[in-house]
């Protein structure tokens, strides 16, 4: 009895992933890690929280100022980027946008 072709035009991406994540547990298990619980992760959480330097008061509002100036200015370019591109349409090819 003659063998069958396989049809190997279908990729089994199923089988890549159930291989990817054998692969991910038997290198957590090899670096002796355990799955970690919701509860565990969270408490991770915590105690990164804790690590961060939160800026001060007047720190934040500087920030503010210079994100909303950053922001005028972009707005700004913009607007002039589009004014003039308009005019340009306007000289050369008599478009007019109303």
């Amino acid at each position: 009895m003659a063998n069958k072709p396989k049809n190997n035009n279908k990729p089994n991406t199923d089988k890549k992933a159930s291989d990817t994540r054998t692969q991910a547990r038997k290198m957590a298990a090899a670096q002796g890690k355990k799955r970690e619980s919701t509860l565990d992760y969270w408490k991770g959480v915590r105690q990164e929280m804790k690590k961060v330097v939160w800026p001060t008061r007047k720190e934040l509002g500087l920030y503010t100022v210079v994100v909303i100036f950053t922001c005028a200015v972009f707005a700004l370019g913009f607007w002039a980027i589009d004014s003039g591109f308009l005019a340009l349409l306007r000289a050369v090819l008599g478009i007019t946008l109303s």
